[in-house]
């Protein structure tokens, strides 16, 4: 069992910036893939940005050249940092792991809301 826990969020104007981290259990972060995936009210829940256990990192289109997603290893710890937010961008942000073999899990959640 996994567990993540996301901190981070909050209230913050357009244009302005926050940084979500998440922190995962266990002794085998290395091996997990993570992402960052949001929901707004009404709509489905989207990837916003993924990295592999190599670093690799994707982005949504929307996000891509705004928000950077890292990882650090001997914390357990995988970060969002997001730049010029839009109002757009206002969503609870949740936390995922893919482990090697496979099995999921998810962080509970934390809300970002972008003030125009």
């Amino acid at each position: 069992q996994v567990q993540l826990v996301e901190s981070g969020g909050g209230l913050v104007q357009a244009g302005g910036s926050l940084r979500l981290s998440c922190e995962a259990s266990g002794r085998a972060f290395s091996s997990y893939a993570m992402g960052w995936l949001r929901q707004a009210p009404g709509k489905e829940r989207e990837l916003v940005a993924a990295i592999t256990s190599g670093g690799s990192t994707n982005y949504a289109d929307s996000v891509q050249g705004r928000f950077a997603i890292s990882r650090d290893n001997a914390k357990n710890t995988v970060y969002l940092q997001m730049n010029s937010l839009k109002p757009e961008d206002t969503a609870v942000y949740y936390c995922k792991a893919k482990t090697a073999r496979a099995y999921e899990y998810w962080g509970q959640g934390t809300q970002v809301t972008v003030s125009s």
